[in-house]
């Protein structure tokens, strides 16, 4: 295999939502109480609903743009490439990616729906959330058949319009949702409560896969606010581990053994000693615990449910024979800061060449077909979804992909001598923004 041969799907992806999603899915009632995008008085957009302000935040879509121009400032649409709101341009971008499908989380109303949970009116949240996979599932990925994998979110604060959701999804061919990992931290009881029995029985009974997205519930901890915001940075995927635990003692995993697990933008690198740390863990324990793994070690049922997925990972490959390479697969995170868009397959053909050819299949393509249950070539061959077949598409559409320099506010005060960026900085910035939102 070559370089050019392969193909690729990522299973994390994101979208900022453009000002119009709700237009088309909504009653002239019903649009009137929707999600509204706005501008502030420094050309910067926000959302609001129900009384909540959200900025946009700009490591979210800092993709295109010079490194130095980093940073988590609000910003605005204009200061974007169009492919992060656009889903025509998206597919140019994918294309002079060489990504031949991909799954996306949304933004503004939280990788998990958060925002719905929290709003007062849960009658309208309800109507707004499905208006929400309506655009998502109809419009975003039905716009280009076979290139992208429908995500829907929940109303997981009402259990009957969960299951309600989950068929109504189902039946439009949607077979991934994304879930908070943590339902505690939306004041609603744990995985390991009776109350999510319904929900684990319509997902299994529709296989469909639920996707843990990092940060939508168990949050990457900040050591102090003097800490520099790379120590935070560099530790975001491994603090998946706490969720990963805790939905790996889930009970449900015995009474439905085909749930399917996808822990997104996860890495793989720190997963082989999170299972050994997990058998040995049990071994030690499990005599006063009263843990069972149906009588399997815990390692085995990681490797049966979970699905992993990385970016930039060589000591994850290399060490493939420690995980499940069936459920290995690749993310993109376009447009977020760690996207190596437009590079991907250069970096990821440097780390696969131990690799078999099948192997290298799995990890691309072939592992999130199966997983989430995606006909890849139903509408276009596999020819045209190589790397080499569209990047030579993109060459031909003119696909330009010169970095887009904005400037833009940055995390320091005015005249402050350059030094390192903390959490606090980013927690005041935040905080200042939130401020003049509220006025």
């Amino acid at each position: 295999m070559k370089m050019d041969d392969m193909v690729i799907i990522s299973v994390d992806d994101h979208i900022t939502e453009p000002p119009d999603m709700f237009d088309k899915h909504l009653s002239p009632e019903h649009l009137a109480t929707a999600p509204k995008f706005g501008v502030d008085k420094n050309g910067k957009n926000f959302w609001t609903y129900q009384g909540m302000y959200m900025p946009t935040v700009g490591l979210n879509a800092v993709v295109g743009r010079p490194p130095e121009e980093y940073g988590m400032e609000p910003n605005s649409l204009e200061e974007m490439r169009k492919a992060v709101y656009n889903v025509d341009a998206r597919i140019d971008d994918m294309n002079v990616n060489g990504i031949a499908a991909s799954l996306n989380f949304g933004t503004v109303m939280g990788f998990d729906g958060g925002r719905f949970h929290k709003a007062a009116d849960k009658a309208l949240a309800l109507i707004h959330l499905r208006a929400y996979n309506d655009w998502h599932i109809d419009e975003w990925c039905a716009a280009h058949p076979g290139r992208f994998i429908p995500c829907a979110i929940l109303p997981t604060w009402d259990m009957d319009a969960t299951v309600a959701e989950i068929k109504r999804i189902a039946a439009k061919g949607c077979t991934a949702v994304s879930l908070n990992e943590n339902p505690t931290s939306q004041g609603l009881p744990s995985i390991h409560n009776a109350y999510w029995e319904p929900m684990w029985k319509a997902l299994t009974d529709h296989d469909i896969v639920i996707c843990l997205h990092i940060g939508a519930g168990n949050p990457a901890p900040h050591a102090s606010p003097e800490t520099p915001i790379e120590a935070w940075i560099t530790t975001m995927p491994m603090s998946v581990a706490i969720g990963a635990a805790d939905w790996l003692n889930l009970s449900a995993l015995e009474r439905y053994p085909s749930m399917k697990i996808c822990m997104s933008e996860s890495g793989i690198g720190w997963i082989p000693y999170f299972m050994e740390r997990a058998d040995f863990s049990h071994a030690r324990h499990t005599a006063w615990t009263h843990s069972s793994f149906q009588g399997q070690k815990p390692s085995d049922i990681f490797k049966k449910h979970f699905m992993t997925c990385f970016i930039d990972d060589a000591f994850g490959l290399k060490n493939l024979d420690a995980l499940n390479e069936d459920m290995v697969a690749y993310e993109c995170d376009y447009p977020h800061s760690d996207t190596l868009w437009p590079e991907v397959p250069e970096y990821l053909w440097k780390t696969v060449q131990h690799l078999t050819d099948e192997q290298i299949d799995k990890i691309t393509h072939r592992n999130v077909t199966r997983f989430y249950n995606f006909d890849l070539f139903q509408y276009n061959s596999r020819e045209d979804l190589t790397v080499g077949a569209l990047r030579a598409k993109a060459v031909a559409d003119g696909v330009d992909t010169t970095p887009i320099s904005c400037g833009g506010e940055k995390p320091l005060a005015d005249g402050e001598a350059t030094r390192r960026i903390t959490s606090g900085d980013l927690m005041k910035m935040f905080a200042h923004h939130a401020k003049e939102g509220a006025s």
